[in-house]
């Protein structure tokens, strides 16, 4: 079904329901059903035009015509779910409304939320049409002064995203990731609850099983709270919480399903400088020295996989580079009868956003890579951010290419052709560490299989970045608190200085007494939580009492003061905010929404844009002057008269868009490389995400190369999230993108074929 087809068959829809439940009498039900359906209608309308404008020249951004995609294609996508939603259910009430069985509060609840999700995207798809006037012919990053970015990005920011972590979680993706997406919120708003209250992610992660269960039955709290999350924690906060796939239980339990292979061996690399010869004349040698930004020359780590037991494998010189891991270890099962080396090495840079994460989270589809591929893989755990960033990451990254490179005897491989495979933030290394290898004059890779990359750190806007407003897996404000820490702009948190004094012995003696405390406060937490919402909320009156646990911050947010307003909960609150039936209502609250307004406030996050210390109080300054009024002003510049999104509830959020230089590094961000320094790059294969905020990424690296006349596929698998490798097993669409992957590297490992005699 066509976009305008889609439109009519919604309006006319909505207009039966509106009319049939406008004469159902004055009830508050019958009311706000009828005004959602107004509502609907609206936006719908005013929706249509804006996608066709996109649509009509997103073909002009694509990298071939056998490749459609882009940011402004993944709006208009993403959009078009939402209406197709909205759709199917006004065919349901209208079918239904007069059914005994008719689920009105639920039914209400649904078509309310969705409303707010469409007024939001309506509000990206004028965005969109700003950065299309704005940007140069087929660009895709917003460009123009800092001035006109730093306004842009701060009027986005304020834009309201709780309803797309509720009741519309994930509904731009396939239906069978979905549940995966809504256990992840639910997991992460209860680990955001306990966070700082223990020290390790063992007391935190039990604690926050008893606490998750309301945000299982009551979506619009869970989207507060995670809209709240996002905006205000640390990236402390998303490294720990990325890593709790690292805790021992959980990582077993992972590698139990995954593919069995002989070989997983954790090496650590001496800080040692060696010789490699030079691409040009192998006669000629340069020096590799070990990484030194930060903290000094160190061990570097990587983990080598390999299916079956290969010569060179089990050597005495191997053997004594090996990092015990205590039981994991032992997976190496030396055989009487061993495996020649394989012609080809694949050297892997996990993802994590530089922060977070080893080859220890990602170990379970590199099994299955070794398996598929039957080749030794070499899996780098760079150093991680805050602690240390750039260059630091990049050093060491080289240095273990560098050291594969000359030593691939010892890891099964005969070293004939060699791939360098990452996702997200690895993606990125792979592209920085061979054009450093190209700077030293040593051999690069053959090629270079590249997963949702991140391409551009700089602080920017893209068409497909908007879709961060809404994706749970890579929030804006996550992205760039990750890009900041980085870019050696998020100082290192010290709140571990205590563990160390502790020593082993005794964070686990600590461990287990603030488990069992915490287990049996979070069973008491729970009940009360759940008995509270079983019941009315009549006591705001009332003088609170001692509780054995601290009050969530989510119940502090929620607490609406009784006022002028009364006490409506936030749910009655959604439609009245969003139906523009009346001017007079629209001009009295023109930009907050009432839930703005009740919910209480919190402290702003510092969503750094990569602005340097010196900088930050100064824009803090200027940010928080913004007005209501001023914020309006900005959006009239993008909106049409009489539309207003809705705002968070969360207060201005800081987000100075002033980059420090480093972000313009090409070692950084690989996008901005010269013409001369990509020239350098070997055959590129990327695989990326049709609705990853990091598309354009994607894209637009892959035309700068097939602009250079360079060899470069872009492959975009359609409704899967950013980060759909760690989830390979999950469901039929991520084994297919996995399949994908593996595809790109076999490409990269097959020995072209000799070129062919002419005939005499």
């Amino acid at each position: 079904m066509d976009l305008r087809t889609m439109t009519q068959s919604l309006v006319t829809l909505a207009e039966d329901n509106m009319a049939f439940f406008s004469s159902q009498g004055p009830g508050e039900t019958a009311r706000r059903l009828s005004g959602v359906f107004a509502g609907i209608r609206e936006q719908a309308l005013g929706l249509e035009p804006a996608l066709g404008r996109l649509l009509s020249v997103a073909h002009l951004f694509d990298l071939d015509a056998e490749t459609p995609a882009n940011g402004y294609r993944s709006l208009v996508h993403t959009a078009r779910c939402c209406l197709a939603h909205l759709l199917h259910k006004s065919r349901y009430v209208a079918s239904n409304r007069r059914s005994i069985f008719f689920r009105t509060s639920h039914n209400l609840a649904e078509l309310e939320a969705y409303l707010v999700a469409l007024t939001q995207l309506r509000a990206l798809a004028y965005y969109a049409q700003r950065l299309l006037a704005t940007n140069r012919p087929g660009g895709l990053f917003f460009e123009g002064d800092e001035g006109l970015i730093a306004e842009f990005l701060r009027e986005y920011v304020t834009l309201h995203k709780g309803c797309f972590y509720g009741r519309c979680l994930g509904f731009q993706f396939t239906p069978a990731i979905r549940p995966f997406l809504q256990t992840i919120s639910i997991g992460l708003v209860s680990f955001g609850e306990h966070y700082k209250r223990n020290e390790t992610g063992l007391g935190v992660t039990a604690s926050s099983l008893f606490t998750s269960g309301r945000f299982a039955i009551d979506p619009e709290l869970r989207g507060a709270e995670f809209e709240r999350i996002i905006q205000n924690l640390d990236v402390h906060f998303w490294k720990a919480f990325w890593n709790i796939t690292e805790i021992e239980v959980l990582s077993s339990l992972a590698n139990m399903a995954s593919a069995t292979v002989r070989v997983s061996r954790l090496l650590s690399l001496p800080p040692e400088a060696f010789e490699m010869p030079l691409t040009a004349d192998p006669k000629l040698t340069v020096t590799i020295s070990p990484p030194l930004a930060h903290s000094g020359p160190g061990p570097v780590l990587v983990r080598l996989i390999s299916y079956d037991l290969r010569e060179g494998q089990d050597s005495e010189e191997l053997s004594s580079l090996v990092k015990s891991e205590g039981p994991r270890s032992l997976e190496l099962r030396p055989r009487p009868q061993q495996a020649p080396r394989s012609q080809s090495l694949v050297v892997h840079i996990h993802g994590g956003g530089f922060v977070a994460q080893t080859s220890k989270s990602h170990e379970p589809y590199l099994k299955s890579w070794a398996q598929e591929l039957g080749v030794p893989i070499v899996s780098i755990d760079y150093s991680l951010a805050p602690e240390a960033p750039f260059p630091r990451a990049l050093e060491e990254c080289f240095y273990a290419y560098c050291w594969a490179v000359k030593h691939c005897a010892l890891l099964g491989s005969t070293g004939e052709r060699i791939c360098l495979a990452g996702d997200s933030a690895g993606g990125n290394l792979c592209f920085t560490v061979s054009l450093r290898a190209a700077a030293y004059g040593v051999r690069v890779p053959d090629g270079i299989m590249a997963a949702y990359p991140a391409t551009m750190l700089q602080s920017t806007a893209s068409p497909s970045r908007l879709l961060s407003l809404m994706d749970p897996l890579l929030p804006l404000s996550v992205l760039t608190k990750c890009v900041s820490a980085y870019a050696g702009g998020e100082t290192e948190d010290r709140s571990d200085s205590d563990q160390k004094a502790l020593g082993m012995m005794g964070l686990v003696q600590r461990d287990t007494a603030l488990l069992f405390r915490d287990l049996r406060l979070g069973a008491s937490s729970w009940l009360h939580s759940f008995l509270d919402l079983s019941g009315h909320k009549s006591h705001t009156n009332s003088v609170p009492t001692a509780e054995p646990m601290r009050r969530s911050v989510s119940e502090a947010a929620l607490a609406q003061p009784e006022g002028l307003l009364g006490t409506d909960s936030l749910k009655s609150l959604t439609l009245h905010d969003l139906s523009l039936k009346g001017s007079s209502d629209t001009s009295e609250t023109p930009e907050l929404s009432l839930s703005a307004e009740t919910l209480g406030s919190s402290t702003p996050s510092n969503v750094n844009f990569l602005v340097g210390p010196e900088e930050a109080p100064e824009e803090a300054a200027k940010t928080q002057e913004l007005s209501a009024k001023d914020r309006g002003c900005g959006a009239r510049a993008a909106f049409p008269e009489g539309f207003h999104p809705r705002r968070s509830s969360q207060g201005c959020t800081w987000m100075p868009v002033c980059s420090s230089p480093i972000v313009k590094n090409p070692f950084m961000s690989p996008l901005l490389a010269s013409d001369s320094m990509l020239q350098s790059l070997p055959p590129v294969h990327i695989v990326a995400c049709a609705l990853d905020p990091m598309l354009d990424d994607s894209v637009m690296f892959a035309r700068r190369l097939r602009g250079l006349g360079k060899p470069v596929t872009l492959r975009v698998v359609e409704d899967l999230p950013h980060g759909f490798l760690s989830l390979a097993a999950l469901c039929r669409e991520t084994r297919h993108a996995a399949a994908l992957c593996v595809e790109r590297i076999r490409l990269v490992l097959t020995q072209p074929a000799a070129p062919s005699s002419p005939p005499l």
